[in-house]
């Protein structure tokens, strides 16, 4: 139960591999000034704060990967876009996603 909450909390890879090595869209949910201190290429940046407002800028046909700092941000992220009938994933920290797509890349 913990492990499930914690994945949850702070992105499991597995789904989120799969869903990085097809089509998809990264979507960075923490503040500008943290986007701008690092972020995964070719990622999006909307603040959490901005989303429900902003969600019509996101495709709706291919899958969300949500990430943060921690992955706190990015699961509130997740479930918002998925009570709105989207794919979303959450993928933790940006530095995991970015570790997930750079494995895929070799």
């Amino acid at each position: 139960m913990l492990g499930r909450i914690l994945s949850m909390l702070q992105g499991g890879t597995g789904n989120v591999a799969e869903v990085l090595a097809g089509k998809h869209i990264v979507i960075d949910v923490r503040t500008p000034q943290e986007f701008a201190g690092g972020h995964v290429a070719g990622s999006k940046n909307i603040p959490l704060q901005q989303l429900q407002g902003r969600m019509n800028e996101i495709p709706s046909d291919v899958p969300i990967v949500f990430c943060c700092a921690s992955g706190a941000r990015s699961g509130s992220a997740t479930s918002a876009a998925q009570a709105a009938g989207r794919t979303a994933v959450n993928g933790g920290p940006w530095v995991n996603v970015n570790r997930l797509l750079a494995g895929s890349r070799s």
